[in-house]
This record gives C-alpha cells, structure tokens and sequence, in this order.
C-alpha cells in the first residue's frame, strides 16, 4: 500500500487508496466495536484503580505528567499554519487543483540525485557523526568493524529496519540496504539505537539497562537530524540540497505534526467514551474527518476515505502511546541543534542520557540532560527548524524554476 501510494501515476494512487479503504468500510461496524470495547477497557480500569483518567493511568508507569502530552497538543495546534504552506506547496507543485490524502506520498522531486554505496555510507556516518565526539565514533567503528550490521536482504528476513540484541550481547542492526538516501538515514538511525543500547548496558546493571519508549527514539533521530545537517553544509548542489530538505519537511510532517494528530484523536475517543457517548463508526469517521481537515488545512479534500483512517491504525490500541513520537522527535532536534553548534556541556550532558538505562524516571533523565520536556520551548524550537527549512526549500525552488 505505502509503495503505491508513492507511484508519480495518479490513477494507480486513487485506486489503491480507495480500494484499499473499501475494505475498511465493509467491516467499519465491527471495527468501531473492537476499538470502542478497547476504549472501554481502559477508562475501566483506570477507574477501578482510583486514577482521574485513562491517560492519567497510561503515562504512571513512566512518572510522565499529563501536561506533556497536552503541551505537545496545544504547541503543534498552534503552528499547524506551518502543515498547511507545505500541503498547499505541494499541491502547486503537483499541479493539482486539490490535494487528495493518496497525494501526500508521492514524490515531489523524482529520484534522488545521489546514491551511496556501502563503503561511502560508512564514510559519512563517521563524518556526519563526528560532532559527538570520538568516544563515539569508537562505538561506530566497533559497530562497522565487529559486524554489527547485517546490512543485505535474503531469503526470510524480515522486512524493514531494526536494532536489537540483548543485555550480554552486541546490540545488532538489522537492515535490507539499498544504495540511496533513505537506507543512509536509516543506517544512522539504526546506530542510533545501538549506541544507546550499548552505553545503557556497559554503563548500567542488568535491571536499569533498558529504556523506555518515551526516550528511545531520541537517540536515532538525534543522529538523523545530525546527518541532516552534515548534508546540507556539504553539499551546495540546489538538487541535492531540495532533496535533504524536502526528507527533513517529510519528516516532522509524518512524525511530529501526524502523530500528533493521532495522539489527540486517541484522546478525544477516550475523553467521548468516558463522557457516555458511544463510539460508533459514524461518530468516529465524522470526527476523524473534521481533525484531519484541523491538521492538513484547505489545500487537502479531507471529505473523502479518510475519515476512515481511525479503523487501521494500530497505535489507537496502544494505550497512550503515539504522542512519544512526536515528543521524541524533537527533543532529537533540539539536541541535534546544539551538538552541531559545538555546546560541548550539553554533548556530555546527553551521553549521559545515553548511558543512563532506566535508572531515573525519563522526564528526570531528560532534565539532567539539560531538556525539560514539561515546558513548550523543545517543541516550538522544532517547528522554527521546520519553518526555516520550508522557507529555504521554497526559495531554492523558486531559484530552479
């Protein structure tokens, strides 16, 4: 599905995603049950174990205050103006009178104009990573000589990306490498994790070495925004140059501004249920519909399938557990910002997030880290990279027209 919705042939991507929806709504009964009973089960138990909500109960675990999860909500709110310049951007650019949701995937610069070998991209991982310092690229080149990577397809692998291992293990890094961009993102992502992984386990006993969610994902994208940088002070060439900024705008659309969508709708269903209103499909496509139009503005024809989208989402059974994307997502831009700008007590400040485990809860860790991720700035200070980024990708188009 994800693959066809990428084709450049516009009939091929109406076709896949209403026949694919088509589906969705033949068993939209049954699935609106499924998820309300879901719902159900976790406003129940909150409330048999005395907590003021389900959200309340889902972010104790991790000592997370509830005002994180709203402040993400309000600051993405208030900058959503950024999401709509971009799909309104990109409807100019694909010529189209209105921009359909089977519209976003497609590219809007054709193939890559660069590509990268095996050897080079180990190159560039040590370059692009250097910034971190060379005890870090000591785990790098651990993670390259010692045959971390199993870096190729074959035969029942699965698909994708992952990094793995266990507490007295390497931490592996499974790929399915091609010689392009994304594969390069995706490598440094991977080590990402694995440098996490390994510093949380030489660094901390068996019971603390491990992290949670709302902090794993700040180590690899700390990484991709730092190659994201590297890139773009490398390379002048105005093609290359749209093609990393448009990866990075994809990025905080798909990851920042999307998941955020997703984590208010999770919410709104809690907070519907909880009030007696029953979560039928009618209901819930009606106001996925309305949030979808909130998010992508006017340039994109919410009125369509989309409303449906509620049904195959898998992270609406999480219990609370989407917003950590977007959370993530920028504290690593924000790391990543001053790393890159040579803030060498903020650089050991967070290794030693790296090398922390679960020892403290994570809003602590990240505290000792020099983030206080309770307050709005992190976020913001995401959306004005976003915002600068637009601004230069614009301009960069309007200069090669």
């Amino acid at each position: 599905y994800g693959r066809l919705l990428e084709s450049t042939d516009r009939r091929v991507r109406r076709d896949t995603f209403q026949q694919y929806y088509t589906v969705y709504n033949q068993f939209k009964n049954t699935l609106a049950n499924v998820l309300s009973t879901n719902i159900k089960t976790d406003n129940y138990k909150a409330k048999v174990r005395h907590y003021s909500s389900a959200r309340a109960a889902a972010l104790f675990r991790n000592n997370v205050p509830e005002s994180v999860y709203d402040t993400l909500l309000e600051t993405v709110g208030d900058h959503l103006g950024l999401l709509h310049r971009y799909t309104a951007l990109r409807k100019d650019l694909l010529g189209l009178d209105s921009l359909e949701m089977y519209d976003l995937y497609t590219p809007l610069l054709g193939d890559a104009p660069i590509k990268f070998s095996q050897a080079e991209a180990r190159d560039i991982v040590m370059e692009a990573l250097a910034p971190m310092g060379p005890d870090y690229l000591e785990i790098m080149t651990k993670a390259f000589d010692e045959r971390w990577i199993d870096w190729y397809e074959n035969k029942g692998k699965r698909s994708g990306a992952y990094s793995g291992g266990m507490y007295d293990s390497k931490p592996y890094v499974l790929l399915n490498w091609q010689d392009n961009i994304n594969w390069l993102f995706t490598l440094v992502h991977e080590l990402g994790h694995s440098a996490h992984s390994y510093l949380s386990r030489t660094n901390q006993p068996y019971v603390y070495s491990d992290y949670s969610i709302f902090l794993a994902e700040i180590a690899s994208t700390t990484n991709e925004n730092l190659l994201t940088d590297y890139l773009l002070k490398k390379y002048q060439d105005p093609q290359i140059r749209l093609y990393v900024l448009n990866h990075f705008l994809d990025g905080v659309k798909g990851t920042v501004f999307r998941q955020t969508q997703f984590a208010e709708f999770e919410h709104f269903m809690h907070q519907a249920d909880a009030e007696g209103t029953p979560l039928t499909h009618e209901f819930l496509t009606e106001n996925y519909r309305k949030l979808n139009a909130k998010y992508y503005g006017p340039s994109v024809n919410s009125d369509s399938e989309i409303g449906l989208e509620w049904a195959r989402i898998p992270h609406f059974y999480y219990n609370y557990y989407v917003f950590q994307y977007a959370t993530g997502f920028s504290a690593a831009t924000f790391f990543a910002d001053k790393i890159a700008a040579g803030d060498s007590a903020l650089l050991e400040a967070y290794k030693g997030f790296l090398k922390s485990g679960c020892s403290l809860y994570p809003i602590d860790t990240m505290k000792k880290a020099g983030l206080d991720m309770t307050q709005r700035d992190y976020i913001e200070a995401t959306l004005k990279v976003f915002e600068a980024r637009l601004n230069e990708f614009e301009a960069l188009l309007a200069e090669t027209k």
